[in-house]
């Protein structure tokens, strides 16, 4: 499992004293408030910040972090990923998982038979619903509720499924 977790992705900058303008990538926008430190994902290095400052504006975060106090250094971490520790993440419901333990799980029909690994997973309002692709490329899209999502075995990346009718 990864050990961090993406959580926002900065987008902009947001006035002259170094606010990071932050798209979430979390079902819940104000969990940034219960955060002391994050981590921003420069190249293959993971660089620590301590917030100072959480605001809001419309659907967007305004990040305020300690040692990026002017706009030159805020635009130097433009399109770069806001990431937190596993450790710090939000607890769960049980059967609900983080993205990215989903992608890359395999799956199975409930007769055992290989249909692909989840290469994606999008809201679609009602449910989420998982890509999956198979050895040749053709993508199957499965919605992810509970007639449909049998088991689901994170430590073992496998999915087992069952295929509705019309599905396929």
């Amino acid at each position: 499992m990864e050990e961090y977790l993406e959580i926002g992705q900065i987008v902009n900058t947001n006035g002259l004293k170094g606010l990071l303008k932050v798209k979430p990538l979390t079902d819940d926008i104000t969990r940034f408030e219960e955060l002391e430190t994050v981590y921003i994902q420069k190249g293959s290095n993971l660089i620590e910040f301590k917030i100072q400052e959480v605001k809001y504006n419309k659907n967007m975060v305004l990040l305020k972090l300690e040692g990026i106090n002017d706009i030159n250094e805020a635009e130097k971490y433009k399109n770069f990923y806001i990431k937190i520790n596993r450790k710090d993440a939000v607890e769960l419901e049980q059967n609900s998982y983080f993205i990215v333990d989903i992608i890359n799980c395999e799956v199975y029909t409930d007769e055992n038979e290989f249909l692909g690994k989840v290469v994606d997973v999008f809201p679609t309002g009602s449910n989420d619903v998982y890509t999956i692709k198979n050895s040749e490329g053709k993508e199957i899209l499965l919605p992810a509720i509970s007639e449909v999502i049998k088991n689901v075995d994170i430590p073992n990346k496998k999915i087992v499924v069952h295929l509705m009718e019309g599905l396929i």
